[in-house]
């Protein structure tokens, strides 16, 4: 899997596209299993993090992976909680811009990271209620996988 770089508009696009009928802890576990079978079948070496709030609601690691990824999700996962959009979509708009999120955004590089690989999981009538976020490949990668597992989690909930 090597996706190329998609606009501020595809991403744009992907969020409003992928808004949820609804999302519990049933849904957590079974997007969380459709991204583990998807990260084992390409042997990425990747973990992932389902949270509803402030609550984790699912939380892989597969071989490879490492307590950096636990803190990459951490740092991605605020971008989401603050700007409420994908942590990739906050870091290409500041690219858009000429600038980084590190030199621009005046927030704490320790503490956000605008790359690649964390989504919000947004409700129909509710907005975005929480977060889903891959950390272990290149931030390209990372989003696409997400992008990928939600798109066959919302087809599968809507069917």
């Amino acid at each position: 899997m090597n996706p190329t770089a998609p606009t501020i508009s595809e991403l744009i696009a992907q969020e409003r596209r992928l808004t949820l009928p609804h999302f519990g802890y049933d849904d957590a576990y079974a997007l969380g299993g459709l991204l583990v079978s998807l990260a084992r079948e390409r042997h990425a070496p990747v973990a992932i993090d389902i949270r509803r709030g402030a609550q984790q609601l699912f939380h892989a690691a597969l071989p490879g992976s490492s307590a950096d990824n636990d803190a990459w999700i951490d740092r991605k996962r605020k971008v989401v909680e603050r700007y409420g959009e994908s942590s990739y979509l906050v870091g290409t708009r500041f690219r858009a811009k000429g600038t980084t999120f590190d030199d621009a955004s005046r927030l704490n590089p320790g503490t956000y990271a605008a790359h690649g690989g964390s989504f919000p999981i947004s409700v129909e009538g509710a907005g975005v209620i929480g977060s889903v976020t891959v950390s272990g490949l290149p931030q390209a990668e990372d989003h696409a996988l997400v992008v990928e597992a939600l798109e066959r989690f919302a087809t599968a909930i809507s069917d």
